[in-house]
């Protein structure tokens, strides 16, 4: 099953796999835009030094008073901005995990790694801002030994996961449910709770490059190059097979000759760098990190991933699958402000979504052996 997987075309599991997860959304937000209504938003034209402005209405007595339009609360700039931005963050750390979860196993610190790289960059690019004692540093030194460090940070923090788990030989449930709290601890005990601000404008500029309508371009072309990359590696090449291999069958994978404990450590690995990647966007586009960072984030992730088809079970899941399943729980976050909902069910709703995915995927396998068996006895017969 996972061999098949990984062979088939990557348009034909397209079709089978994602095609359901389009249509939820295209439902989803045909609900939204229906039941969301409108709103009134303020007009903005470009002014004359090629910045956003808003636009005044001046009456008979030459008073100026705002212009305001009125809005689809769903289907509006502004809002798909936000959404857009929103999912690039999960939807990075979504593909990571994927990885993990068709390994068969789970990682529970993807938000603390997310809080740890942030932080640890944030303590190191704020040396080279306006305030730092390195402000006349280039540009070209300091975004890069940023970036560095961000991703670093987070790929060690999956080294050491995978490490521990690979060298103990224990479940990962328990070890990243320690490294958890462990990852999150230093990030406080490192910034004493405060948060860290005020990198170079040249950092936060290249985070926040986009349109003139306020679309940050920069989270979603990156998270578009990880959902490529992580399918064509997962689809394509050798490496990615093995993954379905062991997540499939893990003593079969062994005695086929392959290394089971490399590819475990490398998907943690992997897991550690897009949690890096994400959280380098985070502080450039907001400008400023917390170790408080990412809180919950493991519980949005892990949905991101089983929502988009990747099985806890193991042998299952796919890069783009992660991403449909992202902007699913981030339309469901945005749904649930845009109906007016109370924000305190928005947990309770994405816990449920995950149990109902999770019923559906064991429903499918079991539907799976079942014909599997059928096919077996008329052939027997």
């Amino acid at each position: 099953m996972s061999g098949e997987n990984a062979k088939k075309p990557l348009l034909s599991r397209f079709r089978f796999q994602e095609a359901g997860l389009v249509w939820v959304i295209l439902v989803l937000g045909a609900i939204l835009a229906w039941k969301g209504g409108t709103v009134k938003l303020p007009v903005f034209e470009m002014g004359p030094n090629g910045e956003r402005q808003r636009v005044f209405d001046v009456d008979a007595e030459g008073e100026h008073t705002p212009r305001f339009e009125e809005k689809n609360k769903f289907l509006n700039a502004q809002n798909l901005a936000q959404l857009a931005k929103d999912t690039s963050f999960i939807a990075i750390m979504a593909v990571g995990a994927t990885f993990i979860i068709i390994a068969g196993g789970i990682d529970l610190s993807v938000g603390s790694i997310y809080a740890l790289a942030s932080v640890t960059a944030a303590l190191i690019l704020r040396r080279y801002g306006a305030d730092g004692p390195y402000a006349d540093a280039s540009v070209w030194v300091s975004v890069p030994i940023g970036v560095i460090t961000c991703v670093g940070v987070a790929t060690l923090c999956g080294l050491l996961n995978g490490g521990m788990i690979t060298l103990l030989r224990v479940h990962p449930f328990i070890i990243t449910l320690g490294t958890m709290a462990i990852f999150r601890g230093i990030a406080f005990v490192l910034t004493k709770g405060q948060s860290i601000g005020g990198f170079p404008e040249g950092f936060r500029n290249l985070i926040q490059w986009g349109t003139d309508g306020g679309l940050s371009l920069t989270p979603m072309i990156v998270m578009l190059l990880v959902t490529i990359i992580g399918a064509l590696y997962l689809s394509r090449m050798a490496a990615g097979r093995r993954i379905y291999a062991i997540g499939g069958n893990e003593l079969a994978s062994r005695y086929s000759g392959i290394r089971v404990e490399r590819v475990k450590l490398g998907v943690f690995v992997i897991s550690g760098l897009t949690a890096g990647i994400a959280a380098l966007l985070s502080i450039g586009y907001y400008g400023g990190a917390t170790s408080g960072d990412g809180q919950g984030y493991e519980l949005k992730v892990i949905a991101a991933a089983v929502i988009g088809g990747a099985s806890l079970s193991g042998g299952k899941g796919t890069a783009l699958g992660a991403l449909l399943g992202a902007l699913i729980i981030q339309m469901i976050d945005s749904g649930i402000v845009i109906l007016g909902i109370d924000q305190n069910y928005s947990q309770i709703i994405i816990g449920a979504v995950v149990i109902i995915a999770v019923v559906l995927d064991q429903l499918n396998a079991w539907l799976a052996r079942k014909r599997l068996v059928s096919a077996s006895e008329k052939r027997a017969a």
